[in-house]
């Protein structure tokens, strides 16, 4: 028996075959094998055709299913983990209407702010959790006003991870989860947000039928079977976005338990278990994967734009030709905590949440030319994007969240010790370093909502932890020092 999970990025579509008695990965694999085309026809645009989702995870289904040579039929569920904040429109034929805005496009930003002032600051955080941002609906917003022809042959609107599950079983729906990272979900009232509906202009009826995050979504059609070489009538009984998939993949499900990533871009996400906002709107809340009316399940998300970006970005232009990441590894660990007094401050790419949309640009402060040089400045680059996240760590800790233990995969900015113990040694936080990605949770998540596991506990039973770094006391004062000294320099910058 086993269970496929999908990951729809904007870079690839991956595929995972998952054993499901053993939680074995026997395949996987992800298409195209360079990055997805991104459509940017002005600057701020961001768009993908979801045909090409479709089309990447037929070549994906075909690898995996050819690989493993498992028999579809064998194949017990599917889940969908999917990119977040995207916006699929669709006509009464199904067929997209054009192409999709996808988690980076920035068109709604003017219309989230204004949304946020009309309404009313206290109004939107208290319902919605966020300001309405540069989310699902504003996006939408963008085109009633600049593409009304196109807004008026709407049937419904959907997330990425929708659109592939409609063509998988011919069911448009979402889930509650879903309709919260859209920014139309009233946590107050435990219902779409018809107050933020009839303000933007969109009829009731544009949203999906709601589906459980943990149930059976639909079955896959005679029609979607050929075309992917699955078995007909295969439930589809799990779909996420990527964030609280990603923490779903870690086993984080409960209050005080967080998630991390540290890809281009680097993530912090902690699970809540009361109703509860930033009032400045520095970090977004969405329902968990495990949210419901009688369980309150909240994932907090920081999001760091300079992360891996500003690594790789220092390969390119700092470090020694031709050096790997590991020589670089090398190279800062020839400097003290604190790199002795060098700060790099890594909001360089774009605007940051965390810094109320400022894009305050990234910058080096406190080099000394005859005591510093690339070791201080390698030190420094994983200190500074730490830093980062300690800054929106605080903020969740304000709302509630106790920051004990993170759970990471062993992957990106993770493989760095020096990244991992900054981490734990400016947190006070354990660091555990697990072996899983994306579309293997997808796939466990699909047997959590097909009942073939009794919960997450039994579906997780095989995750394997590959490392635990604890805060080590005695560079304890060394780390607050360290990100006191870049705290202050951020702050004047501010």
């Amino acid at each position: 028996m086993y269970l496929l999970g999908y990951d729809i990025g904007s870079s690839s579509v991956k595929a995972s075959l998952v054993d499901a008695a053993t939680g074995r990965t026997v395949a996987s694999d992800f298409y195209p094998k360079t990055e997805a085309e991104i459509i940017a026809l002005r600057p701020g645009w961001a768009e993908q055709r979801p045909e090409q989702w479709w089309d990447c995870l037929k070549a994906v289904t075909s690898s995996v299913l050819a690989s493993s040579k498992v028999a579809p039929a064998d194949i017990k569920a599917i889940g969908i983990s999917y990119q977040m904040h995207g916006l699929v429109m669709v006509d009464k034929d199904r067929q997209p209407l054009r192409p999709a805005s996808i988690w980076c496009d920035s068109r709604g930003v003017p219309y989230g702010e204004k949304a946020f002032s009309d309404l009313g600051e206290e109004t939107c955080l208290s319902t919605l959790l966020n300001s309405p941002g540069n989310f699902t609906a504003t996006k939408l917003k963008w085109v009633k006003d600049n593409e009304p022809a196109t807004f008026e042959k709407i049937y419904k609107i959907m997330l990425p991870g929708d659109y592939i599950a409609m063509r998988l079983t011919d069911r448009i729906c979402t889930t509650v989860s879903g309709l919260s990272e859209m920014m139309l979900w009233d946590f107050k009232n435990d219902a779409p947000a018809s107050f933020l509906l009839d303000y933007l202009g969109f009829p009731a009826g544009i949203l999906p039928e709601i589906v459980g995050t943990f149930s059976i979504q639909g079955h896959v059609t005679r029609k979607a079977a050929e075309e992917l070489g699955l078995a007909e009538g295969t439930p589809v009984s799990y779909r996420a976005g990527d964030q609280p998939n990603n923490a779903l993949s870690l086993n984080v499900f409960n209050p005080g338990e967080v998630a991390s990533t540290a890809g281009t871009s680097g993530v912090v996400y902690g699970v809540l278990g009361d109703i509860n906002y930033d009032p400045q709107s520095r970090v977004n809340t969405f329902a968990h994967v495990n949210h419901s009316s009688d369980l309150n399940r909240l994932g907090v998300l920081l999001c760091i734009n300079g992360t891996g970006i500003l690594n790789s970005w220092s390969k390119r232009n700092i470090a020694p030709e031709s050096i790997s990441y590991n020589g670089m590894n090398e190279l800062a660990s020839q400097a003290p905590i604190g790199a002795e007094g060098v700060s790099i401050i890594p909001f360089g790419n774009g605007a940051e949440r965390v810094l109320r949309n400022k894009e305050t640009g990234a910058s080096i402060h406190g080099i000394n030319f005859l005591t510093h040089d690339r070791r201080h400045l390698m030190r420094a680059v994983q200190e500074g994007i730490v830093f980062s996240f300690m800054y929106g760590m605080e903020i969740m800790e304000q709302m509630g969240m106790q920051l004990k233990k993170i759970h990471a995969g062993h992957a990106n900015m993770f493989l760095s010790p020096i990244f991992r113990e900054t981490l734990a040694g400016v947190s006070g936080a354990t660091i555990e370093l697990y072996d899983t990605d994306g579309s293997v949770g997808a796939a466990k998540g699909a047997g959590m909502g097909a009942g073939i596991y009794r919960d997450n506990d039994e579906a997780f039973a095989s995750l394997e932890k590959i490392e635990v770094i604890e805060p080590r006391q005695a560079d304890a004062q060394a780390y607050a020092d360290a990100y006191a000294l870049w705290k202050s320099r951020l702050n004047a910058n501010l």
